[in-house]
């Protein structure tokens, strides 16, 4: 059975990955993956930051005009690490489905 991955595994950063691994190109600032993720500015500066230091996602800090912005993007390394993880977890399923139940 495969290991799931404890980076991505955590719920946060799950939330992160997988609305990373929804866009086929880019990446999506900080405003947006706030929103979706329902957390705070620093929880999800803290998770990205664990993301980015496992290689799984890039920061990405501009200028717009006189705002900050800050851009995350799925890497080919976070997206293969999403897959597996994905796939550790439809095994799990895939087991105890196939598993008649205990008397």
């Amino acid at each position: 059975m495969a290991e799931l991955d404890e980076i991505i595994h955590q719920p946060l950063r799950l939330k992160i990955m997988a609305a990373l691994n929804a866009l086929s190109a880019g990446g999506l600032d900080f405003a947006r993956l706030k929103k979706l993720t329902g957390a705070t500015d620093g929880n999800l500066g803290a998770h990205i930051e664990t993301l980015s230091r496992a290689g799984y996602v890039a920061v990405d800090k501009a200028f717009v005009g006189k705002k900050p912005q800050t851009t995350v993007t799925l890497s080919p390394a976070g997206r293969a690490a999403f897959a597996r993880h994905v796939a550790s977890l439809q095994e799990i399923i895939a087991g105890a489905a196939a598993k008649p139940p205990e008397p």
